[in-house]
């Protein structure tokens, strides 16, 4: 009897989960279309909450202040786009091989997070104010282990001396403009939305810049 009453509450627990992270989930992503959007200041607590089919109340219970949303919206962004450069630390590697798949990192993150891209935008170019001492915290540390990667190469005579941290802003900005920009570069060609070929030609292009300001073919 009592496995079975274990078994009835373990089930509950594990639906009730289940029912959270849906909830969360659907108000994450209308929070990222807005934000992406309006930026902090230009997105309500209730809109979110009426785009995601819930009250106000409701959407309070899971995250009980604007900026406890805004942050958790950006704390995905960052997992994600430091996940992707993580992969630049490490100096085994072949440099050029490292670099091609550093560029097609940071473009596919362009190409299928978009709006996530938009939203960092938009907090930066505002100064920041509201998660600047995380992108400290966080992002800082990982740049200087990717620039001493860097360093080690140019030591041992496996790439020309180069300025690694503009080279990585130089890669930030070309390869976070195909989300940021969007709407420019659509608008310039033509068209409604960016195709894999537009991708493909950026990559390309950025990779062949990349390493010839590294010196490698």
């Amino acid at each position: 009897m009592a496995t079975s009453v274990n078994a009835i509450r373990t089930s509950t627990v594990k639906r009730r989960a289940l029912n959270r992270d849906k909830v969360e989930a659907a108000i994450l992503r209308e929070a990222v279309r807005l934000f992406a959007a309006g930026g902090y200041e230009g997105t309500s607590i209730a809109t979110v909450a009426e785009r995601a089919g819930l009250s106000k109340q409701n959407l309070l219970y899971y995250f009980p202040t604007k900026e406890a949303l805004y942050r958790r919206v950006l704390d995905g962004v960052l997992d994600d786009w430091l996940a992707r450069m993580a992969s630049l630390a490490d100096a085994r590697k072949e440099p050029a091989d490292v670099l091609r798949a550093y560029v097609r990192a940071k473009l596919k993150f362009s190409r299928e997070q978009p709006l996530a891209s938009r939203v960092y935008a938009l907090e930066v170019i505002g100064g920041a104010k509201v998660y600047g001492e995380q992108i400290r915290q966080r992002v800082i540390p990982l740049l200087r282990a990717d620039i001493a990667v860097f360093e080690r190469w140019i030591a041992d005579g496996r790439i020309a001396p180069v300025n690694a941290t503009h080279l990585l802003f130089a890669v930030w900005a070309m390869t976070q403009s195909y989300a940021d920009f969007a709407a420019q570069m659509t608008l310039v060609l033509g068209r409604e939305q960016l195709a894999q070929d537009d991708f493909d030609d950026a990559e390309r292009l950025v990779t062949a810049m990349v390493l010839a300001a590294v010196g490698l073919p």
